[in-house]
């Protein structure tokens, strides 16, 4: 079949290296993609938003199944607008994807449900919510209600920080019409646990656990970011955890978008934090978490495409979904500012050393093609991903393997799964 990815970053770059290990794909295409995309498919200079353009292109393409990896084009309701011109797509349809697009939905959700979460409130009302902050318990979590790139959540340990946060999320609109609302909510102490599923409005297939790295500075210091780094499995994500998860948390979830009449197909992206009370959920995504799915994905024993039509036909209960029994570990190389100010269309040097190194993988998230040349071009640059036995020796492969890609600006973080390695 004729497969065309929406997306741009190293997340679609680990779909399309899954899709091209499958026996049924034919022509694989990606808008607008990115350098190291283009060495696997045909890509287009069309952007993610521009949902006129997609369906003319996928038309013209023949295509038979699109695969959003973006969440801006989900919520905005691509799928819907291919579906409706006939085209099969994976990924949820724009009432479900407001999971991930309001997190005040997604909170009021939970409470409606009995799905454990952070006790929280919703406010519309910069001065009801400064109201509101006289009299809760600091620290607390001040997140813009709509999609921020990973980035409008902000901690606040004390009263001030907390009513600067809501000047910077309400009023100046850091973060733009996604502080529109902001929801305030207890913080949660615990570990982090992300946990990917396949869903097909009925069944939940949850995928292997892990754990991201969202401060941009070692020790969990700096700003927030997409993501510097993860690795898979999380040691913490026991079974005791996972059978507590799919009672209450997974098939909980599907069952109350089912029954709000937003039937949920696609990916949902559960991250959790495992307290003291047990796990209660922290947010929900509506698509493969960047950089998660670089980890995830290449653990994967199926067809990805088997599995991503059964979620489209509504059988995903007759597929056996299986991983490695290994581990695995991403470094970001970002540009030297990220996320904040930083230099693109610098040249990238060593990336030829990945072609033939079995459990090495180089997916690419800020780049292009200038004369021949990959050079940089965005602040996570590439996702260095490795496998090991376990995590201590994926990591320890992962960091050996960023050694081999240079370019003048090259950031990263050096304890991507340190903790782990110490408690182990």
């Amino acid at each position: 079949m004729n497969v065309l990815i929406v997306g741009s970053g190293g997340r679609e770059h680990a779909i399309a290296y899954c899709v091209a290990k499958s026996p049924k794909a034919d022509k694989i295409y990606c808008v607008p993609g990115n350098a190291g995309i283009a060495q696997i498919a045909e890509c287009a200079p069309i952007g993610a938003m521009e949902f006129d353009k997609i369906v003319a292109f996928a038309k013209k393409k023949d295509i038979d199944l699109v695969i959003v990896g973006m969440d801006d084009p989900l919520v905005g309701g691509l799928v819907d607008a291919l579906e409706a011109e006939g085209i099969r797509t994976f990924g949820p349809r724009k009432n479900a994807a407001i999971l991930e697009g309001s997190k005040a939905f997604s909170k009021d959700l939970m409470k409606k449900y009995n799905i454990p979460t952070a006790a929280y409130e919703n406010f519309t009302d910069p001065d009801k919510a400064l109201d509101y902050l006289k009299t809760a318990k600091m620290p607390v979590v001040l997140k813009a209600d709509g999609l921020a790139l990973g980035k409008g959540v902000l901690i606040c340990n004390t009263l001030e920080e907390a009513k600067e946060g809501v000047k910077t999320i309400m009023l100046d609109k850091k973060f733009g019409s996604a502080g529109n609302e902001m929801v305030i909510e207890e913080f949660m102490v615990g570990r982090e646990v992300s946990v990917l599923s396949f869903v097909d409005g009925n069944t939940i297939k949850t995928m292997t656990s892990a754990q991201d790295h969202k401060r941009a500075g070692d020790g969990d210091t700096g700003l927030n970011t997409g993501g510097m780094g993860t690795f898979s499995p999380s040691p913490f994500y026991t079974k005791e955890v996972e059978d507590f998860c799919n009672k209450y948390i997974y098939q909980a979830t599907v069952d109350a978008m089912k029954a709000e009449g937003r039937p949920f197909k696609g990916v949902i992206f559960f991250g959790l934090m495992l307290t003291e009370a047990g796990p209660k959920v922290l947010e929900y995504n509506a698509r493969f978490g960047d950089p998660e799915a670089q980890v995830v994905l290449p653990r994967m024993k199926n067809d990805i495409l088997e599995v991503v039509e059964a979620c489209i036909d509504g059988t995903l209960d007759q597929v056996d979904l299986q991983f490695e029994d290994n581990a695995a570990v991403c470094v970001v190389l970002a540009s030297d500012g990220y996320p904040v100010k930083y230099e693109k269309g610098i040249p990238i040097h060593g990336l030829e050393k990945f072609d033939d190194a079995d459990g090495y993988y180089c997916f690419h998230a800020g780049t292009k093609e200038n004369d021949g040349q990959i050079v940089t071009n965005g602040g996570r640059v590439l996702g260095i991903t490795a496998k090991g036995k376990d995590l201590k020796e994926a990591r320890a492969n992962a960091y050996a393997a960023t050694e081999w890609v240079e370019f003048a600006n090259k950031y990263m973080r050096h304890d991507i799964g340190k903790a782990i390695d110490d408690a182990m």
